[in-house]
């Protein structure tokens, strides 16, 4: 007999058929492993942490909240819009069920607004990643609330780090002087590729068309001018190309499109610098704000040096040491610009980091350890991957220090050498991050022991485990006179 093929195109034999038909699962078992109430089995014999802990299921239009059981005699779960006026009576539904603490998952930016009216209303909201919350099968809206209600409940989900209003209000402006700076360079983009479309050569002759020498030399070009030697008279005394080089550089085809890109590009790149320096001005007057535990001292002036038109204009030095009482710019490689972004994103209490290793490790900036079986599966040192911005910014000064002639100069050359240099600039980003974590947490000063005292302690540690290994093995080790 010839069966029909089934849809994978296999024929089947009646045995088999009856086989598979006879090893077809009970429909109770379809979701094994949950209880009734869409708890796993394994969790009801765990003890509850927060009994009176809510979940939260965050989206851009509605929110489902989960509250224990039997706390509301129509319904556990509730849906509620995402409207100020809704996020009101979502707060009331929660304080009539006795619920004093929240978990939400962090979704995107709708979570933000929630997050604060629950804090002013008095509730403990726990912030998590999306790792944390572990999906179950059938994913549903209503079966995520009650997941993250059920994790909570147990204590099985840890809060990520949010400092204070303070902090958060000066972490807003420097991110949008990031996002500012990021428009206005595409804007100088925008202006090399009109130059270059006219053949206007000026990005080979000067190093920066936002300076002196660059602005002064487009802005005439915008007002009519179009005499390569008079253009190239516009040279700054700084500049390190000669007028007649500039001057060949300045020969172009002066078409109408590409003269009416450049000309918009220019006026957009000044609308964002007006802007900035708007903002500058708001971050200055915010950090004046801040408590002053200098004790009213200032510190002393330092050798001027050439400042980047990103940074800003203001004294950062003196304001940031009046708000926290150390001079982190004395750290080799941080900069007042650098210190001012690693402050807006920490602030200056660090109990939310139990130690140093807490503090790094949040920072993704300590290797990766894989054991298993009781072996090192992998040699290669690997950091978890992260978006986090003072690691970053850690990362971008460490990558100065690899010319510097500091201690922590030595090291990121050494390791450079031995590791390479991306796992060398992430070491040194590593102990950077515990100096400012020493630093804000004890309030102690740093001092740099230099290049050559480094190297002397290293080559001291290198002679010692050498004559070590030499009376292992029976010898004795002398140094040659």
């Amino acid at each position: 007999m010839v069966l029909p093929p089934d849809d994978s195109g296999r024929k089947k034999s009646p045995r088999r058929r009856k086989r598979k038909a006879g090893k077809r699962k009970p429909q109770a078992k379809k979701s094994a492993g949950l209880a009734p109430n869409n708890v796993p089995a394994a969790l009801e014999k765990l003890e509850q942490v927060n009994i009176n802990a809510a979940g939260i299921d965050v989206g851009a239009g509605v929110h489902f909240v989960a509250v224990p059981e039997g706390r509301d005699p129509e319904a556990s779960v509730r849906c509620f819009r995402g409207f100020t006026s809704d996020l009101e009576a979502l707060a009331d539904w929660l304080e009539s069920c006795g619920v004093t603490t929240v978990a939400m998952e962090s979704t995107g930016v709708y979570w933000i607004a929630l997050y604060e009216l629950l804090q002013r209303r008095g509730f403990e909201v726990l912030l998590a990643e999306a790792s944390q919350v572990k999906k179950i099968r059938r994913k549903t809206d209503v079966l995520d609330c009650q997941w993250i209600q059920t994790l909570h409940m147990f204590g099985l989900l840890s809060g990520s780090f949010r400092p204070d209003d303070k902090i958060l209000e000066l972490r807003g402006f420097m991110r949008q002087r990031d996002m500012l700076i990021k428009y206005a360079s595409d804007h100088v983009r925008h202006m090399q590729k009109a130059l270059q479309q006219m053949n206007v050569k000026l990005t080979e002759v000067v190093s920066d068309i936002t300076g002196l020498t660059g602005m002064s030399i487009v802005k005439a070009i915008l007002a009519g001018e179009r005499n390569p030697p008079t253009l190239a008279a516009l040279r700054h005394e700084n500049c390190k190309n000669d007028e007649a080089t500039i001057a060949l550089a300045l020969q172009g085809n002066w078409r109408t499109e590409h003269l009416l890109a450049l000309r918009q590009a220019v006026e957009l790149f000044e609308f964002y610098q007006r802007q900035l320096g708007d903002l500058d001005k708001q971050v200055e007057a915010h950090l004046q704000s801040h408590p002053d535990i200098s004790s009213g001292n200032t510190l002393p002036p330092r050798a001027k040096r050439r400042r980047d038109n990103r940074e800003p204009s203001f004294d950062m030095r003196n304001l940031l040491y009046r708000m926290t009482g150390v001079d982190l710019t004395d750290v080799d490689g941080i900069g007042g610009h650098s210190a001012l972004q690693i402050i807006s994103e920490i602030g200056t209490d660090m109990s939310a980091w139990e130690t140093e290793k807490h503090f790094v490790s949040w920072l993704c900036l300590c290797p990766e350890v894989n054991f298993s079986g009781g072996s090192r599966k992998s040699r290669k040192s690997k950091t978890h991957a992260s978006r986090n911005r003072v690691a970053t910014c850690l990362r971008v000064c460490a990558q100065s220090l690899l010319r510097s002639k500091s201690a922590l100069g030595a090291f990121a050359r050494r390791l450079r050498s031995k590791k390479g240099p991306a796992q060398a600039i992430t070491a040194t980003a590593r102990k950077l991050a515990i100096i400012v974590y020493n630093m804000l947490k004890h309030g102690r000063p740093y001092r740099d022991q230099g290049a050559d005292y480094y190297e002397e302690r290293y080559r001291q540690r290198v002679i010692k485990n050498i004559r070590r290994r030499a009376e292992e093995f029976g010898f004795e080790l002398t140094p040659v006179a």
